[in-house]
């Protein structure tokens, strides 16, 4: 069966100001273009052998993903469904919260004009399921957002709310699973 490789975009200017960022644009800094520089070699270096680079439509994933792709050689395209969660009235607000993290523990909440956590693990699922059936032996490097790789996660992993809520990587970070 085939394989996942999942990285989280290098390091944003909101990223930087502890703001959430969501479906909301924000660049990588100098230090995120790095991080995804030292990603493309430490690909290199663990010979992952991916078939295709698929990244979130958004500038910070996007960028990663081709200075990825630049270092390795991997063709790389645009996913839309990789895109970070829209996390309606709290995007551009600080990440830790106390309203935001209460919220973000009730799956249904759409954030007052943003997506519920149902509707990206739809999104997520389905994209997992699709390149499962159509691309069984291949393997993928996706690269997104932090919430995405919580959902990502949730897929292969059994998770409880609370383990969900709690789980993220760091920016660049390389995660690897299996379709069984």
């Amino acid at each position: 069966m085939g394989s996942v490789y999942f990285v989280r975009h290098g390091q944003t200017v909101w990223n930087v100001e502890n703001k959430i960022c969501g479906a909301t644009d924000s660049p990588l800094t100098d230090l995120g273009r790095q991080q995804a520089k030292e990603a493309g070699e430490n690909i290199k270096n663990m010979n992952v052998k991916a078939d295709e680079i698929l990244y979130s439509p958004l500038s910070r994933a996007r960028d990663t993903a081709l200075l990825i792709s630049e270092m390795t050689g991997i063709p790389a395209r645009e996913e839309k469904r990789l895109i970070e969660q829209n996390f309606g009235k709290y995007e551009g607000t600080a990440r830790d919260g106390l309203e935001f993290k209460k919220s973000k523990a009730h799956f249904a909440d759409r954030y007052e004009g943003g997506e519920s956590m149902l509707q990206l693990a739809q999104r997520i699922y389905n994209l997992l399921d699709d390149i499962k059936a159509q691309s069984p032996e291949k393997t993928y490097l996706l690269v997104a957002h932090n919430g995405i790789a919580r959902m990502v996660n949730s897929y292969f992993n059994e998770m409880s709310n609370e383990d969900y809520a709690a789980f993220g990587i760091k920016n660049c970070q390389v995660v690897k699973y299996d379709f069984e």
